[in-house]
């Protein structure tokens, strides 16, 4: 579905000096021999010389490409992406920045990539198939991420639910724990209220021998004080007697 353009780009570089052509030239034998690590080390040679050479970029990318160094491949096709647009190779430079995308599977930036491989070359069937793929697994990844956002948003909402039921379950549980402990220790005074009286009802209530006794003691005394009474009014009558003598 998929593919990656090699295009040698080395004789599009006019301003590249000639040892930098050769390097090109040499980096371009060797990618074709597939000895990508010979290649390699020509290209850095030729972007030692022209640090801005969009065919230096370019072919170092399909390099690294080759060698599933997708990271290093997109890094250096970025170095170039603002000057590669308005070179004659813009729709292979998008397309191929676009399939390492794809390989890495960043979405939305394939998709850019495709885009703009084919407002330049429309007629690319290759690039129309991928921007379709891509478009594709963007849309898949944004349901996903709205299904996941949505599920957490749920799932917050749960958890909210039921920490709000355990807080108020915890506040009745602890309100009727006090209420009952109130109750009990209501029942407890009254309990010991009741007791009390009962004792003082106990100690109020006598037998009959003991309020036989007591009334006896109690006529006793009455008789007593009875006596002290009539006493004092003998001493008295006495008195007015003697008096009377006088």
């Amino acid at each position: 579905m998929r593919k990656f353009l090699c295009i040698t780009l080395a004789l599009c570089c006019s301003v590249a000096v000639f040892g930098q052509k050769a390097d090109l030239r040499k980096g371009n034998r060797q990618f074709k021999k597939k000895d990508y690590a010979a290649a390699d080390i020509s290209y850095r040679k030729a972007l030692m010389l022209d640090t801005a050479s969009v065919a230096a970029h370019y072919n170092l990318a399909n390099n690294l490409y080759r060698q599933e160094n997708l990271d290093e491949a997109a890094k250096q096709l970025e170095a170039v992406q603002l000057t590669a647009g308005e070179e004659p190779f813009a729709a292979d430079y998008y397309f191929n920045r676009g399939d390492v995308a794809l390989a890495q599977q960043d979405w939305q930036t394939a998709v850019n990539m495709f885009k703009e491989s084919l407002r330049r070359r429309p007629e690319d069937l290759e690039a129309k198939e991928n921007y379709i793929y891509a478009r594709n697994k963007l849309m898949e990844q944004q349901q996903n991420q709205d299904q996941d956002q949505k599920q957490d948003q749920k799932q917050d909402q749960n958890q909210d639910q039921n920490q709000d039921q355990n807080q108020d379950q915890n506040q009745d549980q602890n309100q009727d724990q006090n209420n009952d402990k109130q109750d009990q220790n209501q029942d407890q005074n009254q309990n010991q209220q009741q007791q009390q009286q009962s004792q003082q009802d106990q100690q109020q209530q006598l037998s009959p021998q003991q309020a036989q006794q007591l009334l006896q003691a109690i006529q006793d005394k009455e008789k007593q004080t009875q006596e002290k009474v009539d006493e004092k009014k003998a001493q008295a009558l006495k008195s007015r007697q003697k008096e009377k003598n006088w």
